[in-house]
């Protein structure tokens, strides 16, 4: 028997089984996949996750890759234009966007090292339950075999449509429609900063990432998906020239790599974050727009969060179930900020209000660091009203 079995290992199931593992646990890892294999995604791992990268060890490997800094960041909206720097926590200055086929396996790598067993290519098809119908491990199939592991503690990492939630029955507690559509692709020899551009009904945003490469993002209202389905390299491009246009003229003549992604099931919920036997982390439990790029950080510290809380719980039911319900409460409240500015974001609206904040912003250097910080998730919204800045509007 498993004291836990992860199912998803990607940036909240791998960290969970290391963090599992090395508390003493005997972890199983698995996954549907094969390592290394890529995954839609904006990349980016704010600060925060940064300094969770730095607390595991990982982040001189992560660095390794090759991937750029994201120090300073340029952020345009009509007549606006904030540069500059985030002031960091824990040290950690800089965000990084590693392409997911270099990430993912320094995760799962880490988890073995810890000591998890890792499975790759083995799906869950459903749950053991014991007769109070609490969650005893899992059905698993593996090139065609089917077998069972049982486990003190199932959880869930498989994504936004999460196979472990649906068997579990774990219900959503708050949904938002579909606000965006995104589609996103590589382009070779442009540079750049993390660069966001905004205008109603549009947001672009470039970010370099391994290799040399740069991820150019266009993001268009859940309205016009079917129209931009139909032709979404022209979309795409029409979108950037239009919100974007220095950027556009930077691409001209530089060669894209890959072809087009895009999806237009940029989901918006929260679910129950656990139950008797079981718990969810990252998408599998809470996903938002992907616009404000909170993913892969968000997985971080609910990894770290849920690993806490159990601690060396799992023997003794009463007290895991305690502690999971501890960790549901703690990842809603600290995760309902972030939800409430990525659909704000997703909306792709500009208030007025908003815009005299950013031209208030924009004449005081120390608030456009502040305003990085709440863009990284760093520090609260609040923090931006500072005595002077109120003085300004």
């Amino acid at each position: 028997m498993f004291d836990a079995i992860v199912v998803g290992a990607r940036c909240a199931g791998s960290p969970t089984a290391m963090l599992l593992a090395r508390a003493g646990h005997r972890v199983l890892l698995v996954d549907r996949s094969e390592p290394g294999s890529d995954t839609l995604s904006t990349h980016v791992i704010h600060q925060p996750g940064v300094a969770a990268l730095a607390r595991w060890g990982l982040l001189a490997r992560v660095l390794a890759t090759g991937c750029p800094p994201l120090d300073r960041v340029l952020y345009r909206v009509e007549d606006i234009r904030l540069e500059g720097s985030s002031h960091g926590v824990d040290g950690q200055s800089a965000g990084y966007a590693p392409r997911r086929h270099v990430l993912d396996p320094v995760l799962a790598e880490a988890a073995v090292e810890s000591g998890a067993e890792f499975r790759s290519r083995c799906s869950v098809t459903g749950l053991l339950r014991g007769e109070s119908g609490r969650v005893r491990g899992v059905r698993l199939r593996h090139r065609g075999r089917e077998f069972t592991e049982q486990a003190r503690l199932v959880i869930g990492a498989d994504g936004m449509r999460s196979t472990v939630a649906t068997l579990c029955g774990a219900g959503y507690t708050e949904q938002t429609p579909r606000l965006t559509c995104a589609y996103y692709a590589y382009w070779e020899g442009v540079p750049t900063l993390l660069e966001l551009y905004e205008r109603p009904g549009g947001w672009v945003a470039s970010v370099p990432t391994n290799d040399g490469a740069t991820l150019v993002l266009a993001y268009l209202p859940q309205s016009r998906f079917e129209e931009v389905r139909a032709d979404s390299t022209r979309a795409y491009l029409d979108q950037i020239r239009a919100t974007a246009p220095a950027l556009f003229e930077r691409l001209q003549g530089k060669r894209r790599i890959e072809r087009l992604r895009g999806t237009g099931h940029q989901e918006n919920f929260f679910r129950q974050a656990a139950g008797p036997g079981w718990a969810l982390v990252g998408d599998a439990g809470h996903h938002k727009d992907s616009i404000t790029a909170r993913g892969i950080t968000d997985a971080f510290l609910q990894a770290e969060s849920l690993a806490e809380h159990i601690g060396d719980e799992l023997a003794d039911e009463e007290r895991l179930d305690e502690s999971l319900q501890a960790y549901a409460r703690k990842r809603d409240d600290s995760m309902a900020e972030g939800y409430r500015a990525a659909l704000s974001a997703a909306r792709l609206e500009i208030h007025p209000k908003r815009l005299s904040l950013l031209r208030a912003v924009q004449s005081d250097p120390g608030l456009t660091s502040t305003y990085f910080d709440v863009f990284a998730g760093i520090r609260p919204p609040t923090a931006l009203y500072t005595p002077q800045l109120l003085a300004r509007l």
